[in-house]
């Protein structure tokens, strides 16, 4: 225990973290509206006019040491119902039109020219939200948490119009304060804007960031400061309810063409300004995007994230405790593969500025056909912040099963799974130091010994290097069966050093080392995983980059394992196997129409053999109404009898067409050799009022290079399953 021992008094005596914020002088102030403000894209009225303007922004691409050469001018008001900002949005000395990628929500930051704003309505330095466009005018919105990351699968109401000038383009936006959590009485919040130009390679922002932190950092805000405490948003009830139809049939099965129809409603019930009831009957979550497939040739479970609104707001607090690969809740646990939803609740947000809470219960219907019972998962989580932006937090996690006796012949489930845990997390107030110190204990029946999970981690992040360590050991018996633990039974410990040089001149921006070497050992203490890698990274000015790489492996299974993750023969457990490997990864500059990317990897792979892995990314838009884009991999796996040579190919090609803003096609293929399914996904999305929708979804799953279903001649690609539905949803404020 004394390496964790001495981590953890790492974590809580790196505190030279109470100096203040850190761009305490940059203050805007807001005021009352002068006049009503109508959304044009305009900044005539009298009430931009008396505005206080935030300017003179300061570039964090591509050097941080000066002011923008893009100017922005960005104001913000009030009134009763709504927050209000306008940003104008000069161009640069480079000719040309904008550079976004198409009018479709939520776009990729790093490729288009875009305006994004983020707010710490508790100024705490560590959760809020962010709002904007791109330069066409598609919409951005997110939740911030951990200080600086966003989830952009937040939706809620708000609106925004973006026109566009031969010098600028003018971005109005009003986001009702029922939309937004904030404390009452509160009259200074944390703010930035951001705004970036592909054209000049250029990304700014109003009160500085460091340039190895994104815009986003919420530790390096400015003071939006009211003139008087932000309006009450009074009462705060919103009904969601959808109706849903469709059709599926099951070829593969010969079960014929079922029709469904299901109707639910969420709804999201203000307690306070800063603290949310959400309720749920009977959700459909038919509208989610589908996940992209990948080669999996690892051991353990593939991570997915939660794209489900109702699990998203504050979902950080629940989701995000523990680290990637040690979470002791992970909501997609409840309600996929089948299993009902019936009904949810979940109260959630900030008790004051130094607590959160989150209490969440969910109850999931019976599968005969499995089994499955009807199980209860009840989630507690509370949050404390301490010194500048630290905090400390302790969850429960209960899985209960309902009413259960086991069947024959049928998988056996467990009567319940209990997990308690307690996390410190370390954030400086300047950034450069973050970590975390873990502890977690599982409770099941007839179960104890080796149950509970130790780990900590410390990384110090400045302009030039990157230090960090971590330590994790996982108890054999270690279970979290509404989490997501792919690994049990092991102690890890790994390093990470890198460092950054800057040129003064030329096409390089930067570039740099970075090492890395991390090893497992199994409960006896002995080795069973290593791996060093070493990388070599190039930033160019025009925003393309390049990374080179070799890496040692050794691995001694634990378990049988299938190279090829095909379900064919598998190696022993306690063979010993040691390979170096090579790579390359390419991104070109997201300025052209034409993008694309390449990677590749080379070198031994299991017994004695060889891998080749090569991927290839497409890209091209017709600005601003079609983008097309296309990820191609290539595997190709040599190994000695009884495996011989084994080659997948995955491809996914995806079709966006963006009518307006407000109204999407996307069609999404995806051919995976490997797991010899072909799918496709087209949905057609109309936002007909802010957070109201209509979908119309068709998937598809063929089996490729079989017989024809119910035939005796082959076909190319034969149905699998098939499902057409058609969805309607309508926020309603009560």
């Amino acid at each position: 225990m004394k390496p964790f021992l001495f981590l953890l008094n790492a974590l809580f005596l790196s505190v030279p973290l109470l100096a203040q914020k850190k761009n305490e002088a940059y203050q805007l102030h807001i005021s009352r509206a002068t006049s009503p403000i109508v959304l044009d894209g305009s900044v005539d009225e009298l009430a931009w006019q008396t505005a206080e303007v935030a300017g003179n922004f300061s570039m964090v691409l591509p050097m941080d040491t000066s002011r923008a050469n893009v100017r922005t001018d960005v104001r913000m008001a009030y009134d009763d119902n709504n927050l209000y900002l306008s940003a104008v949005c000069y161009h640069g000395n480079v000719p040309g039109p904008y550079i976004v990628e198409s009018l479709r929500r939520d776009w990729n930051f790093g490729r288009n020219d875009n305006f994004i704003f983020f707010m710490d309505t508790f100024d705490d330095q560590t959760n809020g939200f962010t709002f904007g466009t791109n330069a066409a005018g598609a919409q951005w919105d997110g939740l911030l948490y951990e200080g600086s990351r966003a989830n952009l699968s937040w939706d809620n109401k708000w609106t925004s119009v973006v026109r566009n000038y031969a010098d600028r383009y003018v971005l109005e936006l009003a986001i009702p304060f029922k939309t937004i959590r904030y404390k009452q009485g509160i009259t200074r919040w944390g703010i930035n804007f951001s705004r970036q130009d592909l054209k000049t390679t250029e990304k700014s922002a109003w009160a500085p960031v460091p340039r190895q932190f994104p815009t986003a950092s919420l530790a390096y805000t400015g003071v939006l400061v009211w003139d008087a405490p932000p309006p009450s948003p009074g009462p705060n009830i919103s009904l969601i309810p959808y109706l849903l139809t469709g059709l599926t049939r099951d070829y593969q099965n010969s079960v014929p063409t079922k029709g469904r129809f299901d109707a639910g409603l969420d709804a999201k019930i203000a307690v306070t300004s800063s603290l949310n009831l959400d309720l749920t009957v009977n959700p459909d979550f038919s509208q989610v995007d589908v996940d992209q497939q990948v080669t999996n040739l690892d051991r353990f479970e593939l991570f997915f994230p939660e794209r489900r609104q109702f699990f998203l707001e504050n979902g950080d607090q629940f989701t995000n405790f523990g680290y990637t690969n040690i979470r002791p809740f992970f909501s997609r646990r409840i309600g996929l593969g089948g299993v009902p939803i019936r009904f949810g609740a979940r109260l959630s947000g900030k008790l004051n500025k130094d607590w959160r809470l989150g209490v969440m219960d969910m109850q999931t219907g019976r599968v005969d056909e499995q089994g499955l019972p009807a199980q209860n998962f009840a989630v507690l989580a509370l949050q404390r912040r301490v010194f500048a932006r630290s905090n400390v937090g302790v969850l429960f996690v209960n899985k209960q099963s309902l009413n259960y006796r086991p069947e024959a012949n049928k998988p056996t489930y467990s009567q319940y799974n209990r997990n308690l845990g307690f996390e410190y997390n370390l954030a400086s107030s300047n950034n450069l130091w973050s970590g975390k110190a873990l502890y977690l204990k599982s409770f099941q029946p007839f179960i104890s010994g080796e149950d509970a999970v130790v780990a900590g981690n410390l990384q110090y992040n400045s302009r030039r290097w990157v230090l960090g360590g971590q330590l994790e050991r996982v108890g054999k018996n270690y279970t979290a069966e509404a989490g997501y633990v792919p690994r049990r039974g092991y102690t890890k410990a790994l390093a990470t050093a890198g460092y950054t040089f800057f040129p003064t001149g030329g096409s390089v921006l930067s570039h740099g080392p970075l090492v890395q070497s991390v090893r497992f050992f199994d409960p006896a203490g002995r080795q069973s995983d290593a791996e060093t890698f070493l990388a070599y990274l190039v930033t160019f000015r025009s925003r393309a980059t390049f990374q080179s790489w070799i890496a040692t492996d050794y691995i001694r299974l634990l378990a049988p394992f299938d190279p090829t993750n095909t379900g064919r023969d598998r190696l022993e457990t306690g063979t010993e196997h040691r390979w170096r490997a090579w790579g390359t990864e390419f991104l070109s500059k997201p300025q052209s129409l034409f993008t694309y990317g390449f990677s590749s990897r080379y070198g031994g792979y299991y017994a004695d053999g060889t891998r080749l892995f090569l991927t290839g990314t497409l890209g091209y838009r017709f600005q601003p109404y079609v983008s097309l884009a296309a990820n191609i991999s290539y595997t190709d796996i040599r190994l000695g009898q009884p495996w011989g040579r084994t080659r997948f190919w995955l491809v996914g090609p995806r079709f966006d067409l963006t009518m307006t803003n407000t109204l999407y096609l996307t069609t999404f293929v995806q051919y995976n050799e490997q797991q010899k399914n072909m799918n496709v996904n087209a949905r057609v999305q109309w936002r007909y009022k802010p957070a109201s929708d209509f979908f119309l979804v068709f998937t598809d799953n063929y089996l490729p290079n079989s017989a024809q279903i119910g035939q005796d001649v082959p076909g190319l690609f034969s149905v699998r399953n098939r499902a057409l539905v058609l969805k309607w949803t309508y926020w309603w404020n009560v």
